[in-house]
């Protein structure tokens, strides 16, 4: 128990409870923290592990509400380009891929939050984009969530079935990754110890963010999203410069 680091749990959790709010995931705020107490690899190891429970739990949770079509449309090629992102995650340098994914989720999030009238248009064409760009920067930096996040937002859900819908498709991401990253060897034996905390936290962190979500306006939660996406780009690039100053 000496060796673990109880504030790293304690943003998981919080981490999990705005990913449960925000309906794209925890990874999004999970990976840029893990970074600061865990080399890169690890990190995406263990996302990967903690989203397994925290998804199950969403899944458990918001089991009323899921959209087929966008299972399909969403999910099938996220599967396929995380695992070819997951493959590239040794041969590409991420740090430019970070930054990239940093200014992009601030731009577009802010675009969005000043042209609230602005919308991606509701197509299964720029649902399988969505899904393809979600997943193969899942695989390659460990989040993709905000990503899907803003192609589901065009669709106008209703937030258990936005949840509920997101967590399922988040669930087949992680676990195809999984086999990856252990292949990878991103899977690291000191590692382990930190996965019973992370699933009581996914769990915990899960039901937290549903009661806490009972509370927030249907028309508030489009907005509500794309602040937590505005911030997490945020928190990326700064992450970035933090460490390479």
């Amino acid at each position: 128990m000496k060796d673990i680091n109880f504030v790293f749990l304690l943003l998981a959790l919080v981490a999990e409870i705005i990913g449960t709010i925000g309906g794209f995931g925890s990874s999004v705020f999970f990976v840029p923290l893990g970074n600061f107490y865990f080399d890169f690899y690890s990190v995406l190891g263990l996302t990967a592990l903690f989203h397994l429970s925290s998804n199950l739990s969403k899944i458990f949770l918001f089991k009323t509400g899921l959209d087929k079509r966008l299972l399909a449309y969403i999910g099938i090629p996220s599967v396929v380009f995380v695992i070819a992102g997951g493959y590239l995650s040794k041969l590409i340098d991420s740090t430019l891929l970070e930054v990239i994914l940093g200014f992009f989720l601030v731009g577009l999030s802010l675009l969005f939050l000043i042209k609230s009238e602005l919308t991606i248009k509701p197509t299964d064409k720029n649902a399988v984009i969505g899904g393809s760009l979600s997943g193969f920067s899942a695989g390659l930096l460990g989040t993709g969530g905000a990503i899907r996040g803003l192609t589901m937002a065009a669709f106008n859900l209703e937030k258990s079935v936005f949840i509920a819908t997101s967590a399922f498709i988040d669930f087949m991401i992680d676990f195809s990754r999984t086999f990856v990253y252990y292949n990878n060897g991103y899977l690291h034996q000191h590692d382990l110890k930190y996965v019973p905390f992370l699933f009581v936290i996914g769990l915990l962190g899960s039901w937290i963010g549903k009661k806490i979500l009972a509370y927030i306006p249907q028309s508030k939660f489009r907005r509500l999203s794309l602040f937590f996406i505005l911030l997490i780009g945020v928190v990326t690039l700064v992450q970035l410069f933090v460490t390479r100053t």
